[in-house]
Formats: structure tokens, sequence, C-alpha cells
């Protein structure tokens, strides 16, 4: 696996140290990874300052904050100018709904992590917002039944 950074052994600890639990303190971090906690607060800094860690966020139980509807939806446009592709992605910003969104490779050309109430809210976005968007052309939708993984969103095996 090609790696875009000079990361030694330490940073790859680090780095799975922090994934598994952000809210890890120094110190304990410095133990875990065998470094005294000056060193391992400087690294982390490092990393923080080269964008390899972007930022940290609580994970949120969302059935148990009202959220039941997990979706997903592959969306194809009529037309996939640079500038279609831009507008659309920058429309996708403003949905609270679509917590996460990628363009896409194949039939779609972007696929929306969406995340509502109920079935209505999520199906009056779809119908009122989504399908009426300029330049879209198709929508489909997938409902989750359960998720059955959960894991960081890099697989770090790391040396």
């Amino acid at each position: 696996m090609p790696v875009r950074a000079e990361l030694d052994a330490i940073d790859w600890k680090i780095l799975r140290e922090l994934q598994k639990d952000g809210r890890i303190t120094n110190v304990e971090l410095s133990r875990r990874v065998g470094i005294s906690a000056p060193p391992c607060l400087r690294r982390v800094k490092r990393l923080e300052e080269s964008g390899i860690i972007k930022g940290y966020r609580a994970l949120l139980n969302s059935p148990a904050l009202g959220f039941d509807v997990v979706a997903f939806c592959l969306i194809g446009l009529h037309h996939q100018s640079e500038t279609e592709l831009k507008a659309f992605a920058d429309r996708s910003r403003h949905w609270p709904i679509v917590r996460r969104a990628w363009m896409v490779s194949g039939d779609s050309d972007f696929m929306l992590h969406c995340v509502a109430p109920d079935l209505s809210t999520f199906q009056t976005f779809v119908i009122e917002e989504l399908t009426s968007a300029p330049n879209v052309d198709t929508v489909r939708t997938a409902l989750t039944i359960r998720q059955v993984k959960d894991e960081g969103l890099v697989n770090i095996e790391g040396p």
C-alpha cells in the first residue's frame, strides 16, 4: 500500500490509537505507543498540521436521537461537465439530510449517505429536493435495514 507521507512505526501506532479513541489523553496515548508525553504531543501536532489527522468528532447514536432512517441515494446527472458536477456537489452541501456525499464512477455520478428522523421525511427530501434539483436525471435509493459493521474509516494495520 503506497503511503503519501513519511510515517514511522510510532506514527502508525498513534493513528491507530486515536482512531480507536479520539478523546484519549496525551499521557495515555504516549504510554500506549511507548514514548514520553512531549514527543508524542509533537508527533500528534505534526500529523494534524500535515492534514493526516483531519479533526476529531463525537460519534452519535442516530436512533437514540430520533434519526431512525439511514439510506443511500445514487444520483445520475443529465450532463457531467465539470461545472454541472461542481454545481451538484455544492448543492448537496446545503441539504442537512445528506451527511456524506461522494462523486463516483460507473452508472451513477454521486452517492449520498442520508440520515432522517422517519421515512416520510426521507421521501419528502427525495421527491421535493433531490429529484427536482437541476440536472438530476435518475435517483435510486436504498434504505438500510441494520448496520452490521462500524469500524474506523481507515484500516490501519501499519508497522
